[in-house]
C-alpha cells in the first residue's frame, strides 16, 4: 500500500545556484535538503512526497524545487508559487509546469471582497486568471488563505468545479497577525476555540474536487504530540469529507526536532484510532496517489 507525505518543504542555502528569499523560518544559511528528507522517508517506509515551494515566487527562486524533482522524479511532485503582482500568471505557471513534475500552485490570497455580504463577481478576483488557467491546464490549486478570504473559497470552487483543490493544514485559515514562531522554530498559529474555518470546510464538503490535508497539527494544537485536543476536528473532517478526500502530511522540516518525523508518521493512528484499514490506506497515501496523480513507483 502506497504511503505518501502530501505536504512538506525542502530548501538549499541561499546561493547563486539556488537563489531564494530568506525568512525567520528559513534564514539564508539554513538548508533542509531533499537528501535529508529522503533519509527520513526511507527510514519510515514513505514512498513519495509533495514538495511545496518556500523561499520566493519568482521562477529563478524555484531552482532548488526544480533540481529536487528532476533528480528524484519517481519520488517527488511539486507545488509552485505565483507572485502576487504577476502581470502574466498564465505564462509564469506554464514556464514552471511545462518542465514536468510541478503539478500545481499554492495560493495565500484569493483577492476578492473582504466583506462577506458584498456582491460577488469572481471575474473581479485578483486570482481569477490563475483559477481559469488552472482549469484549462488541469493544475492543482493548493489553498492556505487567511481568515478574511475564507468565505471566498466556495465561490471559486463553484465557478471552477474541474479544478482539483487542496485545503492545507486541516482547512484552517489563519487570522491576520496570528502567526508566530515557537521555541522549536516551527510556525505557531493562534487559533480560537471557535474557528470560522468550521464554516469554510463545511461549505466545501459537497464539492468532490476538494480534498483536505491532515497536517500542521503542531501549529494549531495547544498540547504536545499527539495533539489530542484536535481529535474532534479530525473526526469531523473524516465524517464530512470521507477518507478518499483526506491526505496525511508532515509539513517537514518543521517537525524534525519536535516531535520527530517518525512520530508524525503515526499521528493519524493517534487521532483517528478507530478507522478501518481501507480508510487508513486512503489517508496515508491512497488519496494523494489518486487525487494528485503521483507516478507509479515500482516499490509501492
Amino acid at each position: 500500500m502506497v504511503r505518501i507525505d502530501a505536504h512538506l518543504h525542502v530548501f538549499a542555502k541561499q546561493s547563486k545556484q539556488f537563489p531564494r528569499e530568506a525568512s525567520a523560518l528559513a534564514p539564508a544559511d539554513r538548508e533542509e535538503t531533499a537528501e535529508k528528507f529522503l533519509a527520513h522517508m526511507d527510514a519510515q517506509s514513505i514512498d513519495q512526497a509533495m514538495l511545496v515551494q518556500i523561499g520566493g515566487a519568482e521562477i529563478t527562486e524555484h531552482a532548488y524545487l526544480r533540481h529536487c524533482i528532476d533528480t528524484y522524479p519517481d519520488r517527488f511532485l511539486g507545488i509552485a508559487l505565483v507572485p502576487g503582482d504577476c502581470a502574466e500568471p498564465e505564462a509564469h505557471m506554464d514556464a514552471l509546469a511545462d518542465q514536468g513534475g510541478i503539478v500545481g500552485f499554492r495560493l495565500g490570497s484569493l483577492g476578492g471582497p473582504r466583506d462577506p455580504f458584498a456582491q460577488i463577481d469572481v471575474r473581479e478576483f485578483s486570482s481569477y486568471r490563475i483559477w481559469k488557467h488552472a482549469a484549462e491546464r488541469d493544475y492543482v490549486l493548493w489553498l492556505y488563505v487567511q481568515a478574511v478570504d475564507a468565505h471566498l473559497i466556495a465561490y471559486m470552487v463553484d465557478a471552477f468545479p474541474q479544478v482539483r483543490v487542496v485545503l492545507n493544514h486541516l482547512g484552517m485559515c489563519p487570522g491576520q497577525g496570528k502567526f508566530t514562531v515557537d521555541e522549536w522554530g516551527r510556525p505557531k498559529i493562534e487559533t480560537p476555540s471557535y474557528s470560522p474555518a468550521f464554516h469554510t470546510t463545511w461549505r466545501l464538503t459537497r464539492y468532490e474536487n476538494v480534498a483536505v490535508l491532515l497536517s500542521g497539527q503542531y501549529a494549531f494544537s495547544k498540547e504536545a504530540f499527539p495533539y489530542r485536543d484536535l481529535v474532534g476536528w479530525h473526526e469531523r473532517l473524516l465524517r464530512d469529507f470521507g477518507s478518499r478526500r483526506l491526505m496525511w502530511a508532515t509539513d517537514a522540516p518543521w517537525i524534525y526536532e519536535e516531535p520527530g518525523y517518525g512520530e508524525y508518521t503515526r499521528v493519524i493512528d493517534e487521532l483517528l484510532p478507530n478507522i478501518g484499514e481501507q480508510e487508513r490506506g486512503d489517508i496515508m497515501g491512497g488519496t494523494a496517489s489518486r487525487f494528485l496523480r503521483f507516478p507509479k513507483k515500482e516499490s509501492c
